[in-house]
């Protein structure tokens, strides 16, 4: 079931809300940037994301095939959301579950992680190891 969330960046220069079904899975992934930052995303469809503010304070990131956009904001560092531009899904933002404000620990505890093996292009399958994810 959907519900809408608020969440930020650190500063709070960036602020958005999204409607997230956390009983649906939320995802880790072994490919260099999600490792590197620790991202950890639920998946909203683009109606069910909204930037509220801060769209000048984010700074855009761009790798591999550049077809995905990694958004960090550029006084605190953090990674509030990404947008998939190339997923079996088609268009959707990966919304970063640490930058939720009014998520319950309880919620968090019980949303189903699936782990990808995105640093072999294996997105359908999980890494042989995945605990440290």
């Amino acid at each position: 079931m959907l519900k809408t969330y608020r969440g930020s960046c650190h500063c709070g220069a960036v602020r958005f809300e999204a409607d997230l079904d956390l009983t649906q899975a939320t995802y880790r992934c072994n490919c260099s940037i999600c490792r590197r930052t620790r991202f950890w995303p639920a998946v909203a469809k683009p109606g069910n994301f909204r930037l509220l503010a801060g769209e000048t304070e984010l700074s855009e990131y761009l790798f591999n095939t550049r077809k995905n956009q990694h958004f960090f904001c550029r006084h605190c560092g953090v990674r509030p959301f990404g947008v998939g531009n190339d997923t079996p899904i088609g268009r959707m933002y990966g919304v970063n579950l640490g930058c939720l404000e009014d998520v319950t620990d309880e919620e968090l505890a019980n949303a189903p992680i699936t782990c990808v093996d995105g640093r072999n292009d294996r997105w359908q399958s999980a890494p042989e190891f995945f605990s440290h994810l």
